[in-house]
């Protein structure tokens, strides 16, 4: 028999399959499932920025080869954002790389810094192609508990002095993916300091930076001085925009690794559709108040998330950014594991959500929450939640006896 292709054996089974197969076969059965599982947006794209697509797409030449870097257009309106935003200079000829969607950036990254059996510092759980992007690109990954900034920079120190070889990349992500927790700047200025002295290069995962819920945004790694020496920043106009699946994203920050990776990408691709380029550059230049609309909803799904499932019984702590809640198991089913709750939950209340363990070890015991459902259908959830734990005794003892455990 031929054996497994040697990066496919390097990887392991999917976990979300377990809970997308349920999925799928409770809706052929015609089940209403109330989906929180995928960060996928549901709301539409601002009509502006359609419209510039729309408008670019009529143009005889639209059709042509675009390029692997992006169109300068969309490059210096990246930049600008940088600027406006976080007060960062950014040279859009030398500094950024418009990719396609921040996860083919990051994955693409990974491949042009990674030599076979570096070792890169990861923290878990977390989104993943953090770990696997390296994983595919023959890196070895470290992985780092990280349920808490603290914990995550505590622990980074320790894995220095005793990784061999000494880590080479240390990756960061905040606001997180899953956790929903953020960082202030003296945060970064202390991954930026812990990166020089052991001469290591950090990737910052900010795909999450415009949804926030207090007063102060979060910021960027690119602000603390001398950050550009060693860093770089993996960006996405998916969330901010509504526009997931037009696939943009950006890398900016630390010249080399940008060069790096525009090296890697005029091998693999054309860049995005020049069209979907223009409007990006539209969506980054033009009015921000649709930016302001998307964040409140996604605080008023929040809000309702938190109250609602607290009149059900589960009480999940309210994120103080991203898409995402970050909630404990019930504590009646802490011990059968987010896995079999998350199965029990789709196939007996019809509701979705993603296991924590599909984000890493460290994971286990949460569930990860998608805001990508209105309020009423939030509220729905709630109701079915209610008469689910009041039947957990049952369900549980259902579970045990199908897979033979006493």
């Amino acid at each position: 028999m031929t054996p497994e292709f040697h990066r496919i054996r390097r990887l392991p089974p999917y976990v979300f399959e377990e809970v997308n197969r349920v999925k799928a076969r409770l809706r052929a059965e015609g089940v209403d499932i109330i989906d929180f599982g995928m960060g996928n947006p549901d709301m539409p794209t601002p009509k502006h920025i359609v419209d510039k697509l729309v408008e670019t797409a009529r143009d005889p030449k639209a059709g042509r080869y675009s390029a692997s870097k992006g169109i300068i257009g969309l490059r210096r309106a990246m930049a600008n954002y940088y600027g406006r935003r976080f007060g960062v200079k950014l040279n859009p000829d030398t500094e950024v790389i418009a990719t396609l969607g921040s996860k083919e950036g990051f994955a693409n990254l990974a491949q042009a810094l990674t030599a076979p059996g570096d070792v890169i510092i990861c923290p878990n759980p977390a989104y993943p192609i953090h770990a696997y992007g390296f994983i595919m690109a023959g890196g070895v990954i470290r992985h780092v508990p990280a349920l808490s900034p603290e914990e995550y920079l505590s622990g980074v120190s320790k894995a220095m002095k005793h990784s061999a070889p000494p880590p080479s990349v240390l990756i960061v992500s905040y606001p997180s993916n899953p956790t929903a927790q953020w960082v202030d700047l003296d945060f970064y200025r202390d991954v930026v300091a812990l990166a020089k002295k052991h001469e290591m290069l950090v990737l910052s995962d900010i795909a999450y930076s415009e949804i926030y819920f207090d007063d102060n945004p979060p910021p960027s790694i690119l602000q603390v001085d001398g950050a550009k020496d060693v860093a770089v920043e993996v960006n996405s106009l998916s969330k901010t925009y509504a526009m997931a699946g037009w696939r943009v994203g950006m890398v900016v920050g630390n010249e080399r690794m940008c060069a790096a990776l525009a090296r890697v990408k005029s091998y693999l691709d054309y860049g995005a559709y020049t069209p979907i380029q223009v409007a990006a550059a539209a969506a980054l230049n033009g009015p921000q108040d649709c930016v302001d609309d998307i964040r409140a909803i996604y605080k008023g799904r929040r809000d309702t998330l938190v109250s609602s499932m607290k009149r059900a019984g589960w009480d999940i702590p309210p994120p103080p950014a991203s898409m995402f809640a970050w909630a404990p198991v019930p504590p009646q089913f802490k011990e059968a594991g987010s896995m079999l709750f998350s199965r029990l939950l789709v196939e007996e209340a019809g509701v979705a959500v993603s296991p924590g363990v599909a984000f890493g070890e460290h994971g286990e015991g949460y569930v990860r929450i998608g805001l990508v459902e209105n309020e009423q259908r939030i509220r729905q959830a709630a109701r079915n939640v209610k008469r689910f734990l009041a039947r957990s005794d049952e369900l549980l003892e259902r579970a045990h006896n199908s897979v033979g455990v006493p």
